[in-house]
């Protein structure tokens, strides 16, 4: 009973561990920068991003990710806005979900609140996150886009 127990445990880890995209997550390894960050079609609007700041501070925000553990760092610097940095665990799925802990130095485990994104148009050089914010009762797509440095 206890082997098929551990090969049921074993087979539902590999099963998960198969809905990643080692690809993409492979291609984020490294030192990001957010250049832009637009709301195609609605451009006036103001979005407080990842409970930290307005979205526009995002702006020059440094990143990174390391690839083989999903772990990295993310550091807010810009003039006029919070100054904020925090560790951070990542994951993209096959499915181009791109799923974001913010630790602030808290254990993973710890963290029980995280952000869901799409990962769109990822190259060497680039990649955009976009989230689905709700403005005044309608969906507006929030769009972060990420330059190597």
């Amino acid at each position: 009973m206890k082997k098929v127990f551990l090969l049921s445990m074993l087979m539902a880890f590999i099963v998960s561990c198969g809905s990643l995209d080692q690809k993409s997550q492979t291609g984020l390894k490294g030192n990001w920068t957010i250049t832009k960050v637009s709301y195609p079609g609605s451009e006036y609007i103001k979005v407080n991003s990842f409970d930290i700041a307005d979205s526009k501070c995002f702006e020059g925000s440094a990143w990174k990710f390391v690839s083989n553990n999903n772990k990295g760092e993310m550091n807010i610097t810009k003039a006029g806005c919070p100054a904020f940095s925090s560790p951070i665990i990542w994951t993209v799925t096959k499915e181009g979900n791109f799923t974001l802990k913010i630790t602030e130095g808290e254990k993973g485990k710890r963290v029980t609140q995280g952000y869901y994104l799409k990962m769109r148009n990822q190259t060497e050089s680039t990649f955009q996150l976009v989230d689905n914010v709700n403005v005044g009762g309608n969906t507006v797509e929030v769009v972060y886009l990420f330059q190597k440095m």
